[in-house]
């Protein structure tokens, strides 16, 4: 599920990641979805937890379905907590947490065709 890039590669999508997270239009999807979702953690909810969500998730990480990063569909509130146990930070892998909720959405929609 991860893809993985040469350094220089990787340096450049981290720099356009953290470009988009400064966007007026991230801004906005991210406060509608904590408002969407009350501002509780989504994670935290399944097992009966009420904790207030301070971050937003991509289900579905912007490094492999870039066409995802502004849909609702794929985006979660989170606690810090529950987002740092949704991917390796080292790998930048999702881990068995994060999978399980790519497996609760399923497909959102096609990805984009190559040509």
């Amino acid at each position: 599920m991860a893809l993985i890039f040469s350094p220089p590669i990787a340096g450049l999508l981290g720099l356009v990641l953290m470009n988009f997270y400064k966007t007026s239009a991230w801004k906005r999807k991210r406060q509608i979805i904590l408002r969407r979702d009350k501002y509780m953690c989504m994670e935290c909810k399944r097992y009966g937890r009420t904790t207030e969500a301070t971050t937003v998730h991509h289900i579905y990480p912007i490094n492999v379905r870039a066409d995802l990063k502004l849909k609702s569909e794929n985006l979660i509130s989170l606690c810090n907590a529950c987002h740092e146990k949704m991917h390796n930070r080292e790998t930048d892998e999702l881990t068995e947490t994060g999978k399980k909720w790519v497996r609760k959405v399923g497909e959102i929609s096609p990805p984009l065709k190559k040509f």
